[in-house]
């Protein structure tokens, strides 16, 4: 095949194609490869059954599982591969990018080699396997499984879809082949084994890229550790969900069993392949695409349906073929009689596995442009699936059922959220034509926002032991000093740590104008009795307009009321009645309040004039809907559970005086 990156890299303008076409080529590629990859190791597992009998195929299907599951650290290579190197623009930097992944995948296959050599007797244990030497032929295996999925991703990311699905196809090929190879000769399970991390390494070997001339030169990859650690978080539920149950039953199951159980879930990893022939051609064409054309998400829907439609034919089939045609394929040995044979099982681990690819689909779409905090929430779902089965393994039937209703449960959880959120997405683009939220004056440091916000703050009672000693710190700040800086953001943390964190990192923070005209685009932070005030509505002249009319019932409502009325009072004798923040995504779209409700919602009720007094300062970035600040929702709150929980024995004041102590 005549194939190099640089055919990749001048490949004609993709922009020629829509999107949408773009991933169906790319699917029907990848989906024509891994259709005759999957036939190949259905074939390998089909000679496996038939020819070494239920217990030993429980045997191998088992260690093979364990690659599957190592496969976890794979893909996380590939993916996070995939996408840097699609993001790069010239051959020279795709090189750059695959040769620094490239030399930690070794680091990470040797490192994972050496833990299974380790531990290879307690894992032949735990698996009822014959000898732990079956541990060490899988151990070959992984040290070059790791790496090779660096040099899937760099094919992949260079849009090499022909020949990624040629690689696969090669493995499967080598696995099949040294296999029969290996029962033919009399070497059993060890011999099958063998073929398997034979079959890795030659993929290996043939996936070799050609990388730009030059010597290797440094990147600077946005997010590297947050991107690398999605991909582990996403990779390592998936591996669980589709894998454990293999796992578990071998263990809980006699060996008889436990293959069954293997050969009915031979079903799931032909659907999951499918599934993923169409994800591994939408996620780096969406990576290297632009916010306008994901608009509308027509490519989430057209990889749903891709996925659905292959899926629901696959496992209407499986329910409508006799019970024969598998005993005829596996050997007698493998027959299930009753009611609940085969057939249904079979049926029933293709509808469960076609709903867990739905959500996957969902996932890695929002993965392939954002930190997707919704691998943690598949993360945690695997941890279910394991406790589940655990719990609940009477019967085969049983195994599957638990596997079903979680993976429902999941898909509810990943695709509401998403849904809710897609049609504020769609509605926003009207504000650019409209008026827009303000008007940037200057650029300004997160430092100097950070002075702000305490000069505003600096009266809650939180900050009453530094009222003496900081006040020079807080009310006259210079902002050329890192030691004043970092105290600052020491004491700010006391109260709002919190809140401060949830914001992206590359939040870019500017000093900017709002007038009356702005107003219909700033949205009140909502929480407390704002939402009560907004009814859904949070825009901060409908609260203003209601505020007029709103009558306090009980103490806290008046409170609010009086705390509102003496903020507006203290304007018309204060000169510097302070600050407002705000995030949003650019100054075209609306923006929301970080801090400074009061303050904006009692100047615009005193004058105009008093309004045009506040200072405002903008916070912007392409990642603000993953702030729950700015959007709340299920992902936005689960991620803010999940970075409050990492920094739980965090503790600001200590901080705060050994920057005080050590100056």
């Amino acid at each position: 095949m005549n194939w190099s990156p640089l055919n990749a890299v001048n490949r004609p303008n993709p922009e020629s194609k829509t999107l949408q076409a773009r991933v169906l080529s790319g699917s029907f590629v990848l989906l024509s490869a891994s259709g005759l990859a999957t036939a190949i190791n259905f074939a390998y597992n089909i000679a496996v059954a038939r020819f070494l009998g239920p217990t030993a195929f429980g045997h191998a299907t088992a260690v093979y599982t364990l690659l599957i599951l190592i496969s976890a650290v794979t893909l996380s290579f590939q993916i996070v591969s995939a996408k840097v190197v699609a993001q790069q623009t010239s051959l020279e930097g795709k090189s750059a990018v695959y040769r620094g992944f490239h030399k930690s995948a070794w680091a990470c296959g040797i490192a994972v080699a050496m833990l299974l050599l380790l531990f290879q007797k307690a894992i032949a244990d735990y698996l009822k396997l014959p000898t732990p030497f079956l541990v060490v032929l899988l151990a070959i295996g992984v040290a070059f499984y790791v790496p090779l999925g660096t040099r899937r991703g760099y094919i992949q990311g260079a849009y090499g879809f022909q020949r990624l699905g040629t690689n696969l196809v090669l493995e499967g090929l080598v696995r099949l082949g040294g296999s029969l190879l290996a029962i033919a000769l009399g070497f059993g399970v060890p011999g099958v084994i063998a073929a398997n991390a034979a079959a890795v390494a030659v993929a290996y070997l043939a996936a070799a890229p050609k990388l730009a001339a030059g010597p290797p030169r440094e990147l600077h990859i946005p997010d590297a550790f947050r991107e690398a650690l999605q991909a582990i978080i996403f990779f390592a539920g998936q591996v669980l969900i589709n894998n454990c149950d293999i796992v578990l039953v071998k263990h809980f199951f006699p060996s008889t069993v436990a293959g069954l159980y293997a050969a009915i879930a031979l079903v799931g990893r032909v659907i999951f392949a499918f599934s993923s022939a169409v994800v591994n051609s939408m996620f780096p064409l969406v990576a290297g695409t632009r916010h306008e054309e994901r608009k509308g998400h027509r490519i989430l829907l057209t990889s749903l349906l891709l996925v659905l439609g292959i899926g629901s034919a696959l496992a209407l089939g499986l329910r409508l073929a006799p019970a024969g045609i598998w005993t005829t394929f596996f050997g007698p040995q493998f027959e299930i009689t009753g009611r609940q044979g085969l057939p249904y099982l079979l049926a029933l681990y293709a509808v469960t596995t076609v709903i867990y690819c739905l959500s996957v689909v969902i996932i890695a779409y929002e993965m392939s442009y954002k930190i997707a905090n919704t691998s943690w929430v598949q993360l945690a779902f695997s941890g279910a699936v394991v406790v589940g089965i655990c719990r609940y393994h009477s019967s085969l039937q049983q195994v599957i059922w638990v596997q079903l209703v979680l993976m429902l449960a999941l898909l509810i959880v990943v695709a509401v959220p998403f849904l809710l959120n897609a049609p504020t997405g769609a509605k926003s683009s009207p504000n650019v034509v409209g008026s827009p939220a303000f008007r940037i004056i200057r650029p300004v440091s997160e430092e100097e926002v950070i002075a702000e916000f305490l000069k505003s703050d600096f009266n809650n009672s939180a900050f009453d032991d530094y009222q003496e000693a900081l006040h020079g710190l807080v009310r006259t700040p210079n902002l050329e000093d890192d030691g004043e800086n970092a105290k600052r953001r020491a004491l700010l943390f006391i109260r709002h740590s919190d809140l401060w964190r949830e914001l992206p990192e590359e939040t870019e923070w500017f000093e900017v104008e709002v007038r009356a005209a702005n107003l219909t685009q700033i949205r009140v932070f909502p929480r407390a009795l704002w939402r009560k005030l907004a009814r859904g509505n949070f825009t901060v002249t409908v609260i203003v307009e209601r505020l007029r009319t709103f009558r306090g019932r009980n103490s806290g409502e008046k409170t609010f009321l009086s705390k509102v009325a003496d903020m507006g009072g203290s304007f018309r004798h204060d000169t510097d009645p302070g600050a407002v923040l705000l995030i949003g995504l650019t100054e075209s779209q609306p923006v929301t309040i970080l801090d400074g409700n009061h303050r904006l919602v009692a100047a615009i009720l005193t004058s105009p004039q008093t309004m045009l007094r506040l200072r405002f300062f903008c916070g912007l970035s392409p990642r603000m809907t993953e702030c729950c600040w700015y959007r709340t929702n299920v992902a936005t709150l689960f991620r803010y559970g999940t970075n409050r929980l990492t920094h739980v024995v965090h503790n600001p004041e200590a901080d705060l005086a050994r920057l005080l102590q050590s100056s």
